[in-house]
């Protein structure tokens, strides 16, 4: 396989670091799985920077008389060592074809030029064999004679055990007696029955017959701009073994691709995602310049949103999320105009939401839970995804997410943090009203000042602190919060309880208030407290 990475260009200043991703072009030989018959398929898959393109094999004519690829004759005579030189597997009893598993080097068969394995053998001198059984075939080849023509067609979607040598007979099977298995190779390489105990000249073609060969054909071309991969069975939380689906945003689908080794299925992995990666940002950059400074793209791409059914069940659905100006968007499909911003299923102000890492899993197999923020509710992580986060939003209600790299997990996260940290400067401070003892009041969060409380009437101030003076604080769940500063003059600590509409939107608005004050004095201090950035550095 050949893999060729292009390094990436240095990084602008608006954009994140950690959202910079190479772009790959890849080949290599795959496999595709199909659920319905639990069969797979020999396929090679070729990946450049737009798209994820399937190939199938096909015998091809590249020289010689134009004709039919899809059927050829093919004269065969039997050599006295050697016999056909080809073996076959399939047959009707097992609703496969009889196709040709085994060619062997300078013996009859290869020394055609015209067959090869993955042929489905539909004639044998004559006789039509498409609906015959494994022994009948090996019959007739056995007892053909000395010259036995044989019509075949290749087959692009055989199954791969059909072409695979999965068993051989070996040295001391009795061939004649008709008893091989379907599914394993029944040797016709032997003599067979012959009256003629001559040897006969080789099989090779003449100047006059067309030449084939085996060539790798397109047969799908996958886009990868906004495409999405999933690496789960359908309806199950069970991950699937060294194989993953590519969909484009127009719902074509790669069907299920799979590797012959788990390293194999991680290398695509990464290659396919880093390109749908790069097409992403490509796609921010083009609508960050429809949009103003303050409503610039920060970063978006496909989750699974986990959904609670009324009888306890889970389900996961898959979302696309966004982060813009001021906005945490969660649509059902990719938006690809600027009308479609308006037609998301949700939309929260970034100041009022709170982004937790739940769990994403270690090299030794094990999953870490990782509560980034104290003092808030841990959830149910009974399902078995690996690299999970949940965003915390008003009235105590979360979305609950998976995504399918453990570094995308630290993408998110940090484009979360980046995304509200901005939102927090550019408002500068949020009022938000409440009451005590039967009084309205205004409660601002401010990110020069802190903390203020003043008569929603009167607008007179009653109290004031600042970030540093906050010591600690304790709610009900529900409406009411106390506030515990530290008067700077007397050292004591004064308790101020207020009553809200939506609670936990003000204590997200001062959690994001909070952390981007200490972002801007001190961001390393924040990268710190990271674990899923933490897992980055040290993989």
């Amino acid at each position: 396989m050949n893999v060729e990475g292009k390094q990436p260009a240095p990084a602008p200043r608006e954009r994140p670091v950690s959202l910079l991703v190479p772009t790959w072009t890849k080949t290599g030989i795959a496999l595709l799985y199909h659920e319905g018959s639990e069969n797979t398929y020999d396929i090679r898959l070729k990946l450049t920077k737009e798209v994820l393109t399937i190939q199938k094999q096909d015998v091809v004519c590249v020289s010689g008389s134009n004709h039919s690829v899809n059927h050829r004759t093919v004269t065969l005579r039997r050599q006295r060592i050697g016999g056909l030189g080809l073996s076959i597997k399939g047959g009707a009893e097992h609703k496969v074809p009889v196709v040709i598993s085994k060619i062997f080097k300078d013996q009859a068969a290869d020394q055609t030029g015209m067959l090869f394995i993955g042929d489905a053998v539909k004639q044998v001198n004559g006789i039509n064999v498409e609906h015959a059984t494994h022994g009948e075939v090996v019959h007739l080849l056995r007892n053909a004679g000395d010259e036995v023509t044989i019509t075949v067609q290749y087959l692009r979607d055989a199954p791969s055990f059909l072409k695979l040598p999965l068993g051989s007979p070996g040295p001391s099977s009795d061939h004649s007696s008709g008893a091989s298995s379907p599914l394993f190779d029944s040797g016709l390489h032997l003599n067979g029955n012959s009256n003629n105990t001559a040897p006969s000249s080789p099989s090779s073609p003449t100047a006059n017959e067309p030449k084939y060969e085996k060539h790798w054909l397109d047969t799908l071309s996958v886009p990868l701009s906004m495409a999405r991969i999933s690496r789960y069975k359908a309806g199950t939380e069970k991950l699937r073994s060294n194989a993953f689906e590519v969909l484009a945003l127009d719902g074509v689908s790669t069907g299920i691709l799979q590797f012959y080794t788990a390293q194999e299925s991680v290398d695509w992995l990464k290659a396919v995602s880093a390109n749908i990666s790069d097409l992403t940002l490509q796609n921010m950059k083009m609508a960050n310049k429809c949009s103003s400074p303050c409503d610039q793209v920060v970063h978006m791409g496909w989750v699974n949103e986990k959904l609670q059914g009324a009888d306890s069940s889970q389900t996961f659905r898959h979302k696309f999320l966004a982060l813009k100006g001021s906005s945490f968007y969660i649509f059902s499909t990719p938006p690809v105009s600027t009308l479609d911003w308006v037609r998301a299923e949700k939309i929260y102000n970034l100041c009022e939401v709170l982004f937790k890492v739940h769990k994403f899993w270690l090299a030794d197999d094990c999953w870490l839970q990782a509560n980034l923020y104290l003092g808030l509710q841990d959830f149910d992580l009974e399902d078995q995804r690996p690299y999970c986060f949940s965003v915390m939003v008003g009235h105590g209600k979360s979305h609950f997410f998976n995504i399918e790299l453990g570094s995308e997990l630290a993408v998110w996260e940090r484009s979360f943090q980046r995304a509200t940290f901005m939102e927090v400067q550019r408002t500068g401070s949020k009022t938000y009203m409440c009451s005590w003892q039967g009084e309205m009041l205004c409660f601002t969060v401010d990110f020069t000042l802190g903390f203020t409380c003043f008569d929603s009437k009167t607008k007179n101030v009653l109290w004031r602190f600042k970030f540093s003076q906050l010591k600690g604080s304790s709610d009900d769940g529900k409406t009411r919060v106390k506030l515990l500063f530290q008067n700077l003059d007397t050292k004591q600590i004064e308790m101020k309880e207020l009553e809200f509409q939506d609670l936990t939107a003000v204590l997200h608005c001062i959690h994001s208030f909070i952390a981007a004050k200490v972002a801007s004095v001190d961001p390393v201090f924040i990268d710190s407290q990271s674990i899923a950035r933490k897992y980055m550095c040290s993989n």
